[in-house]
């Protein structure tokens, strides 16, 4: 070499040196896409925070809309207390406009979620004239009951019915067309709002992947020009440097992590690899989203509902377990398509027969499942209606497609209750609706051995 006029002692200074700056290089691409990542995170953060608080609205009127049935159909008092418990204390829908107000104040996703707001608002007259009306039905003091149904003022006609109708007018009130078309006013609007926020989010998040891109590139450049030194400084020294090189190649060929022996320079190479090798794997995991909703049907997926089932509360929550019947049938006379078509109209069905809070689950081929969140016993009439209506709109001859029933099995939470004992008792009796013939609900009921109130 010296003949040449280049020592070997020269040229591995100049490589090293050159090593040092290419890894001071690919640290700062390092931090770089670390912060990065970090930005896109805490940005996607709080836009899901933001649609969580718009949904909170729907999920407040849809509460307030549970209540006052509750109340019109049963006369219980708790059910309007809880009613103006969450219009005058908890003012989830005035907490959700004031919080996407706070930073999206004159976005369409906020006038969205204003009118869902203002629609919501103008509801309650209806809501209070049925309150009212329950009232005088059930004969309480309406001196007892807050101003907002004190005030409300019934037309002649109405003040004339006898008990019984006026229970009626008020039930009727709440579950007329009328009414429903005004709430679907608030779940579009809402639902407006939601997904412009997450067209926000979307782009947001392609800026951010363009520069994660940008900077991984870099990294791999960096990467690769370093790996190019070390080859070199190889080619230089002694065979103790050779033979662990040729060895570490053919691991980084096959993606895996180079041992660490040989020359100090090697150990080097392979540590710093190993790093970040091992790093690009951490960040490729990190922005991977797993899947939760079902392709089909767009369900929450088995997994998705594992993880839900997993962390709501199951003592206030209720299982529904449905099942499609003879859709096997249907499936071989008519071929997968026309099963994906039945499958598509089932789950709509179950979807807008439930509320926004509501998770509905596609857990299998033909089975689904709602997870009903806040619920008790006293829902089964409601619910069995719901399953009666659910049945007669599939029963409707839909072009050339066949028609088709389900079959459902109910199971309500408990004290101290776990997620495979109310899943074991909702499919007993799913199995029990199958076996006698079908198309109907059935309610899961303890044994009445359990008939201690040191239970309770």
């Amino acid at each position: 070499m010296k003949r040449h006029g280049i020592s070997l002692r020269k040229v591995n200074i100049i490589m090293l040196i050159t090593a040092i700056i290419i890894s001071l290089g690919l640290i700062i691409a390092m931090n770089i896409t670390s912060s990065t990542y970090s930005e896109m995170h805490d940005s996607t953060e709080k836009l899901i925070k933001w649609q969580l608080s718009s949904a909170d609205l729907l999920k407040a009127s849809d509460y307030l809309t549970e209540q006052m049935n509750s109340f019109v159909v049963t006369g219980d008092r708790k059910y309007l207390d809880n009613y103006f418990y969450e219009a005058k204390v908890a003012k989830r829908r005035d907490k959700a406009i004031e919080e996407l107000e706070n930073t999206h104040g004159n976005t369409p996703a906020f006038r969205d979620l204003y009118a869902a707001m203002q629609e919501s608002v103008s509801l309650m007259d209806k809501e209070y004239y049925a309150a009212r009306m329950t009232v005088l039905a059930y004969g309480y003091d309406i001196s007892e009951f807050p101003v907002e149904i004190q005030n409300v003022k019934l037309i002649a006609s109405d003040t004339e019915l006898s008990s019984e109708k006026m229970k009626d007018m008020a039930i009727s009130l709440m579950f007329q067309d009328e009414y429903s078309n005004r709430k679907e006013i608030i779940y579009s609007h809402t639902n407006n709002c939601i997904e412009e926020l997450d067209a926000e989010m979307r782009e947001e998040q392609a800026i951010f992947d363009d520069k994660l891109n940008r900077q991984v590139f870099i990294e791999h450049l960096l990467t690769a020009l370093l790996i190019a030194v070390f080859l070199g400084m190889v080619i230089l020294t002694s065979r103790l440097v050779i033979v662990p090189l040729n060895r570490s190649v053919a691991l980084i060929r096959d993606e895996q992590d180079i041992p660490i022996e040989g020359a100090y320079e090697i150990r080097f190479l392979a540590k710093t690899y190993n790093l970040m090798h091992h790093t690009n794997e951490q960040n490729k995991e990190k922005l991977t989203f797993e899947a939760t909703h079902d392709p089909l049907t767009g369900l929450y997926n088995r997994r998705g509902y594992d993880f839900i089932l997993s962390n709501v509360d199951l003592e206030t929550s209720a299982l529904i377990l449905f099942d499609l019947d003879r859709f096997k049938m249907i499936n071989d006379t008519y071929g997968h398509d026309m099963g994906d078509k039945i499958l598509i109209r089932a789950a709509k069905a179950i979807f807008g027969s439930f509320r926004a809070q509501d998770y509905i689950c596609r857990i299998g081929g033909d089975e689904m499942a709602v997870i009903m969140v806040h619920s008790d016993p006293s829902l089964a009439k409601l619910l069995e209606k719901k399953i009666h209506l659910i049945n007669q709109d599939l029963g409707v001859k839909n072009g050339n497609e066949p028609t088709i029933s389900i079959s459902v099995g109910v199971a309500f939470g408990e004290r101290g209750i776990t997620a495979e004992t109310l899943f074991k008792r909702a499919d007993d009796c799913l199995y029990k609706i199958k076996a006698g013939g079908k198309k109907g609900v059935c309610f899961y009921k303890a044994e009445k051995k359990k008939k201690s109130k040191k239970d309770n």
